[in-house]
């Protein structure tokens, strides 16, 4: 079992302009990558009001929650990775797709990945793409592997960097520490919710959704996003974007 408590990417590593969580940005990015027109990026704007979550397409596909990491989430999650060997999963019986970060401040891209290449969002991604190539080549390899992948992907890196530098505010730099963190939760092929991180020791599964419960469903929110909340005493500064279908 690992003892590394530190598993941000080294200072050596190859590093990105930090994406904005900006659904309109957020949308091109994924549509340049191959995901069909037919899914975009939706403002969350409340996980507890229901009239504010009717807004958003349904089913959502994918939750991606944007907040600060504190000291309160830092020792949560040394304590839960503690108590978890190192993930080595590979091959098409996974539930999820998952890649370990290894890029520094790539933390929405990989958010982003997990969110469109796991549950029915993959049958919106088209052939011959970007991203069609990386779950093809990322399918059989080992976590290591993989994010050697996403490091050695041009169209991968060109993509982000367009999108990065398109967003409302000016864009920071590559090498620059950033402290907001994005994290994933996806409902998998075998009906659980996922939450998907680069920075955990694999993915992990938060409990079960039935078949007409989606990640913005009561149960979905209870069993992941809310839990930050919780964890935070409700003061966390957050911000969420769901993948779902577009808007008519």
């Amino acid at each position: 079992m690992s003892t590394n408590t530190n598993p941000d990417p080294a200072a050596t590593a190859p590093a990105f302009i930090p994406l904005e969580a900006n659904p309109q940005l957020l949308t091109t990015l994924i549509h340049k990558l191959g995901v069909s027109s037919a899914l975009q990026m939706h403002d969350v704007y409340s996980l507890t009001e229901p009239e504010l979550l009717a807004f958003i397409p349904r089913p959502a596909l994918a939750l991606l929650l944007v907040f600060p990491i504190s000291a309160v989430y830092e020792s949560h999650r040394m304590a839960e990775d503690s108590l978890v060997a190192e993930y080595s999963g590979t091959g098409n019986m996974e539930p999820v797709l998952w890649w370990r970060q290894t890029i520094r401040n790539a933390c929405g891209l990989m958010g982003l990945l997990h969110a469109v290449t796991n549950g029915p969002a993959r049958e919106f991604i088209t052939e011959g793409s970007t991203l069609d190539d990386l779950i093809k080549k990322s399918t059989p390899l080992r976590p290591a592997e993989r994010s050697k992948l996403l490091e050695q992907t041009p169209a991968l890196a060109d993509a982000h960097k367009a999108a990065a530098t398109e967003g409302d505010t000016p864009a920071p730099d590559a090498q620059d520490d950033v402290d907001l963190h994005y994290v994933c939760f996806v409902k998998g092929n075998d009906g659980g919710l996922w939450e998907l991180d680069g920075r955990r020791k694999g993915p992990i599964r938060r409990g079960d959704l039935d078949k007409n419960e989606d990640v913005l469903s009561e149960k979905g929110l209870s069993l992941g996003a809310l839990k930050f909340l919780e964890r935070e005493g409700g003061d966390l500064r957050f911000s969420a974007v769901a993948l779902a279908g577009t808007l008519d």
